[in-house]
């Protein structure tokens, strides 16, 4: 019901802007639309995971920035040939990301800190390290073929990118609906000392989120670099805030332990379906962040309305 009813606000959002913003409904906006949600798609599903055991992520932008130069710094190496290049940049940026997300995850649990706090401090240092290994330039000069992919367009309107980020919602899905690992992550959002008892550790789970939250983050930068060319050390300035963003709109609640990651991917579609339907109706570019910050604290108070209805129904 949750993933029911962001959809049917997703379908009327599009109605209206099909409506009333000129050339929103059109292949070419669909296919732009397609090409900016796939970023923030792939960090939304690492995000997904950590909201749902009640934790927050807030170093997924600056883990993007550093990956993205590692892997811009490997595949402009003259050392390898094009495909290997692309090979062992994927691997580094994913490798990196999921290194720093696990040491998120085991500084969490071994001192019993809030996530908000350390993941914070690791923004600040993978935003350090990005300029560092960058030396606070921007690197270009990406292999042609890794371009060319990037710029691939599938059935006239699926841009590859995209594709990369649905594969990764639907890998989520699978993860998060018919594995032990995904019902024990809703367990520990819900009741981690149920979890205990039953047997497991949550410690470990939780450690392996942080992992996978930093896993997406790799992905994502790899999904920048095939969408700008460019590997940034200020790449993902606030993307951790609409990750953030779209997982709430999507429905996941931030105490944990109800949502999806389909919903998550619909609320990825309803933040730049907002933006982009404003931007054609001639609104001020002041104007969209009040409209989004607006649409994400109404989804908040729906899923504190929605929780006390719950309760409520409970005692009954």
């Amino acid at each position: 019901m949750r993933e029911a009813g962001v959809a049917l606000a997703l379908v009327l959002i599009v109605i209206f802007f099909s409506i009333f913003a000129p050339y929103f409904a059109t292949p070419e906006n669909f296919l732009k639309i397609f090409v900016q949600i796939a970023i923030n798609t792939v960090l939304a599903a690492g995000m997904t995971f950590v909201i749902l055991i009640g934790g927050i992520d807030l170093s997924v932008g600056a883990l993007l920035a550093l990956c993205t130069v590692v892997g811009a710094t490997i595949m402009i190496d003259p050392s390898y040939s094009p495909t290997e290049a692309i090979v062992l940049a994927s691997l580094a940026a994913m490798g990196t990301g999921a290194v720093l997300g696990a040491v998120n995850g085991w500084v969490c649990e071994r001192w019993k800190l809030p996530s908000f706090i350390v993941t914070l401090g690791m923004l600040n240092v993978a935003s350090g390290l990005a300029r560092v290994v960058s030396d606070n330039s921007t690197i270009t000069g990406l292999p042609q073929p890794f371009v060319d992919f990037g710029n691939l367009i599938f059935w006239g309107v699926f841009p590859s990118i995209f594709l990369i980020a649905i594969i990764i919602i639907l890998i989520g899905w699978f993860i998060l609906r018919y594995t032990v690992f995904g019902r024990m992550i809703f367990a520990i959002g819900t009741n981690e000392e149920a979890v205990r008892l039953s047997g497991h550790t949550p410690r470990n789970y939780k450690i392996a989120v942080f992992t996978i939250s930093g896993l997406t983050a790799g992905i994502a930068a790899m999904v920048y670099l095939l969408r700008l060319n460019v590997g940034s050390p200020v790449a993902g300035v606030g993307y951790e805030l609409n990750a953030i963003a779209a997982v709430i709109i999507g429905g996941t609640s931030l105490s944990g332990g109800k949502g999806s990651i389909i919903g998550t991917l619909v609320g990825a579609c309803i933040l730049q379906v907002l933006s982009t339907g404003l931007q054609l109706m001639g609104a001020d570019d002041n104007v969209k962040p009040i409209v989004i910050g607006a649409v994400i604290v109404l989804a908040v108070i729906l899923d504190a309305y929605r929780g006390r209805l719950l309760k409520k129904l409970e005692t009954r």
